[in-house]
């Protein structure tokens, strides 16, 4: 009996081919992660030759100026493009009203000078907020008990001008204060810093992410076990999120930012689709942590593990990366 036709091959759509090799896994790569997509949040405290560690987040340190200005550099030499610096006061220098978060020489306006003056080369992003400098702990000023929204504003107003006349390139206010990215444009505006950009911490979430950031900052005892969910969003919802990207679109945000970021990727995707902004994702603290302890237990391996969450904040969106491990991360690439 004559053989009957070769069977048909199955399956005709084989998605393993393209995977076999090294080189068409890297020409179908969707989405690619680089040294221009880091940004480095440090740490900056008072004193002179003190790199202080912070337990919670271990390998992340707060700097005295002379210290940060050589951090920096080691960031330029790896070819990221900016820091965002972040300032731990201490605290007789934190007051109800927060006054020392618009005096002309606090820590954070002399960091920036050292900084841009070292570095010129680098861009320097500068935290709006009272919580580093407000004796109760918040984002605003307090009266009753409540967060006053206006009155904060016009805190935050002074706060961003003089960090912009110290060089600062990028105010970010990340407060969650109604209306505060329109006014904070007009402030800017009227005093001839109209260069100076936003990015806008368009939603962030009151998440149990930030512990280790407040406890770098010396702020989470100054609540006394008080929360910010008055201001900050709900974790639950992701629509409200996209009104608060769009008001402050419309009041003049040049870049937002969602925070945090790994809980909250489907945010920065809708985000990014929605409104087409250079949108940015803070890889938080309690993030950070959470990957550094498990590699330190040996469940995960750290340097993959680092990679791949960074990517997955590229594919859902994101333009760039606020992220502690921006340093580990640029050598990994560079390589």
């Amino acid at each position: 009996m004559a053989p009957g036709p070769p069977a048909p091959s199955f399956p005709h759509t084989r998605m393993r081919r393209n995977r076999q090799y090294d080189w068409s896994r890297r020409l179908i790569r969707e989405h690619r992660l680089g040294v221009d997509d880091l940004i480095w949040p440090v740490f900056v405290q008072e004193g002179d030759n003190t790199r202080s560690p912070i337990p919670t987040m271990p390998g992340v340190h707060r700097y005295t100026i002379d210290l940060l200005t050589d951090a920096v550099g080691q960031a330029g030499d790896l070819g990221i493009p900016a820091v965002a610096l972040f300032p731990v006061v201490p605290a007789h220098r934190k007051t109800a009203d927060a006054q020392e978060a618009h005096n002309p020489d606090n820590l954070i306006c002399q960091a920036i000078r050292a900084v841009r003056d070292a570095h010129p080369q680098i861009g320097v992003i500068c935290d709006v907020a009272l919580d580093p400098f407000n004796s109760d702990g918040h984002d605003g000023i307090l009266r009753d008990g409540i967060v006053a929204n206006d009155e904060t504003i016009a805190a935050l107003c002074r706060q961003a001008l003089v960090q912009s006349q110290a060089g600062c390139q990028v105010i970010a206010p990340s407060d969650m204060m109604d209306g505060r990215i329109g006014a904070i444009r007009t402030a800017l505006d009227d005093a001839g810093r109209e260069a100076t950009l936003i990015m806008a911490y368009a939603a962030k979430f009151a998440s149990a992410f930030y512990g280790p950031f407040r406890d770098a900052l010396d702020s989470s005892g100054a609540l006394k076990g008080a929360s910010k969910n008055t201001y900050q969003m709900d974790p639950a919802n992701g629509d409200e999120a996209l009104r608060e990207v769009a008001l402050d679109i419309a009041e003049g945000a040049d870049m937002v930012m969602v925070k945090p970021g790994l809980p909250y990727l489907d945010v920065i995707c809708r985000v990014k689709d929605r409104f087409g902004m250079p949108t940015y994702a803070y890889n938080v603290s309690g993030e950070y942590a959470m990957l550094e302890f498990a590699a330190r237990a040996n469940a995960i391996d750290r340097d993959q593990a680092m990679l791949e969450m960074l990517t997955g904040f590229k594919r859902a969106g994101a333009d760039g990366i606020l992220t502690y491990f921006a340093l580990d991360a640029a050598r990994l690439l560079q390589n």
